[in-house]
């Protein structure tokens, strides 16, 4: 079955070239001006995957999103937009976007990253290859993270259930605890704290992070991942409590409990 692409473009020009191309990659596309109508042809029919315009007249892309997102909704977005300034980037992440595309932009880049939200659509993979069954340590569920003296994941066997770091993370249900207190978390930071929590102690670098969560890289000069960190540690943080996310200059991340 082809999958169904929900795009919403204000421009009459981009909105039909992009229908056409998207149309001869093999999509079903469904086409609308603005962000009205893109809400009611979401919940008329889930899409597979949405690409909004940022900039529409009435309700934008950010506001689509917004809603979407306080519905419940997780269907990946992609975001296309003019603006280029990291906090018109970082506005969009914080809507609860996955992606963004900067206009004018290469058919194929739009191509590419919407195969890549469309591959992590409920698929959050294991950098080291080892199941929840083959990790050591269960986890209760509630509990307070069974995490081990060198910093390493632990899992419940086939629950779903991953710590470490005093995080705790329910695959499944795609919620996460730091301690207590329940992070609300979008996808693409979900799928991140996963990777992390998966790898504790361990430093990821830049393009094993892209390619396990975006799947393939943005670029030496791409501030993407960096915006991402930023926004997580801003909600996994805690007054006086230890940084869990830390940064090793030139190579990449590693969550750790000093």
């Amino acid at each position: 079955m082809p999958q169904n692409v929900l795009l919403a473009e204000d421009d009459r020009a981009i909105r039909h070239a992009l229908e056409r191309a998207l149309t001869l990659e093999g999509y079903e596309v469904t086409a609308v001006a603005d962000g009205v109508e893109a809400l009611a042809q979401a919940h008329r029919r889930q899409p597979d995957v949405l690409v909004l315009d940022v900039m529409m007249p009435g309700i934008d892309g950010l506001q689509v999103c917004r809603v979407l997102r306080a519905e419940g909704d997780r269907t990946p977005i992609l975001m296309l937009t003019a603006l280029v300034e990291t906090a018109d980037r970082i506005a969009g992440l914080d809507a609860g976007a996955d992606d963004y595309v900067v206009k004018p932009f290469d058919v194929e880049e739009v191509f590419a990253r919407l195969r890549a939200l469309l591959r992590r659509t409920g698929n959050a993979g294991d950098l080291t290859g080892k199941s929840s069954s083959e990790a050591s340590g269960p986890v209760a569920p509630g509990g307070a993270g069974g995490a081990s003296a060198g910093g390493a994941a632990s899992a419940a066997p086939e629950s779903g259930l991953v710590s470490a770091a005093g995080v705790r993370m329910d695959v499944q249900a795609r919620r996460a605890w730091r301690g207590s207190r329940e992070l609300e978390l979008t996808r693409t930071e979900f799928d991140l704290l996963e990777l992390l929590v998966r790898n504790a102690g361990i430093v990821l670098d830049h393009a094993t992070i892209y390619d396990r969560i975006w799947g393939y890289d943005f670029g030496p000069g791409s501030k993407n991942l960096a915006v991402y960190v930023g926004y997580l540690r801003r909600k996994l943080d805690e007054p006086g409590a230890p940084a869990l996310i830390h940064t090793v200059r030139g190579v990449g991340y590693a969550l750790r409990e000093d």
